[in-house]
């Protein structure tokens, strides 16, 4: 499937937290890029700051956790059908904190994107999500850091990267000070790549991301 030749790309969010990038992905798209719609948020947590900018939104939030299914597999099922049911075509995942099924990243080929706050492939990988990444970022005493949007494959923070952008790390900064000025950046570039992704002929060559001119089409 080629997202980006699509008159309307049905979204799915994916989220574990309070949802402020979800939220501004939603916003911006309904005022500025309507052939991207907010279909459903998934998370599998209850009562988190995503639940009620969802019900504000308009937009079915819908819980989902293995551990209420009978098998893994089931879960794996119930997952995918809820997305085909509703005819995803692109996932955004804004924060969500539990990996992937293999089968639904297999499903879901280069049509699931994530956001991370730093610039991968430095403090990527398992457990370097949230103030453990800006903490961190401050103790190696790095001068920059940044926000990267990739596609994701069945590795932690691996797949290919569609846009980065760096943010300054600032002398006196704590955890708290950078994590606000990084999240900033994260509210500009995501629903940029999201454009991206959903109205330019792209491909994959090995990891790597690339436009393509439109006489380079498949």
């Amino acid at each position: 499937m080629n997202i980006w030749s699509l008159e309307t790309v049905n979204i799915a969010y994916f989220v574990s937290g309070s949802g402020s990038n979800f939220q501004n992905l939603e916003e911006h798209f309904r005022e500025k890029y309507p052939k991207a719609i907010g279909k459903l948020v998934i998370s599998n947590k209850a009562g988190i700051g995503a639940q009620e900018r969802a019900e504000k939104l308009g937009i079915p939030f819908i819980i989902l956790k293995p551990d209420l299914f009978t098998s893994v597999e089931a879960y794996e099922n119930q997952l995918i059908s809820l997305l085909e049911d509703n005819n995803i075509h692109l996932i955004c995942l804004a924060g969500y904190l539990k990996k992937l099924p293999g089968s639904l990243i297999s499903t879901f080929r280069n049509r699931i994107v994530n956001i991370h706050p730093a610039l991968l492939p430095s403090f990527g990988g398992k457990g370097m999500w949230g103030h453990h990444i800006h903490e961190a970022v401050l103790q190696k005493g790095c001068k920059l850091t940044g926000v990267t949007i990739h596609l994701v494959n069945e590795n932690y923070d691996e797949g290919p990267i569609v846009l980065q952008e760096a943010v300054p790390v600032l002398q006196d900064d704590s955890p708290e000070d950078l994590q606000k000025r990084v999240l900033t950046m994260e509210h500009e570039l995501y629903p940029i790549a999201v454009e991206l992704l959903t109205s330019q002929p792209w491909e994959i060559a090995g990891n790597n991301f690339k436009l393509l001119e439109n006489n380079e089409e498949n």
